[in-house]
């Protein structure tokens, strides 16, 4: 059986038992450039220095291009912890990350009506 600690602090009703700034040393500013529609991948190489367990959970989603804000969904993270473990992971060499191409005009109303369309279908 594995030790209270091996494991991701989660309490069923409490939900995450470690603050977020803690998986991030205190930091809250990132070191690579992204935003929440930049792309991340991995390398495949091998990861040199430490990895937390956020870290090494982060990278596994990463097996395809996927967005800084899926990621940050997955982890169950605020986005700025999020930025701060993948920018750790393109400076050791295990991500490789690609600004989008274009941006939208967020104001743009036809975005917005697909945007809306998308989410009626879903429910």
């Amino acid at each position: 059986m594995a030790a209270p600690h091996d494991g991701p602090w989660l309490d069923e009703s409490a939900g995450r038992l470690v603050r977020p700034y803690t998986v991030s040393d205190g930091r809250t500013r990132p070191t690579a450039q992204l935003d929440l529609l930049t792309q991340v991948m991995a390398t495949g190489g091998p990861v040199i220095g430490y990895l937390g367990p956020e870290h090494s959970e982060a990278l596994g989603l990463c097996t395809a291009p996927t967005s800084v804000a899926e990621i940050a969904a997955q982890l169950k993270l605020p986005a700025v912890v999020t930025k701060v473990l993948l920018s750790d992971l393109v400076d050791c060499g295990a991500l490789t990350l690609r600004a989008p191409d274009f941006y939208h005009n967020p104001t743009d109303r036809t975005l917005l009506e697909a945007v809306l369309d998308g989410l009626r279908r879903q429910l």
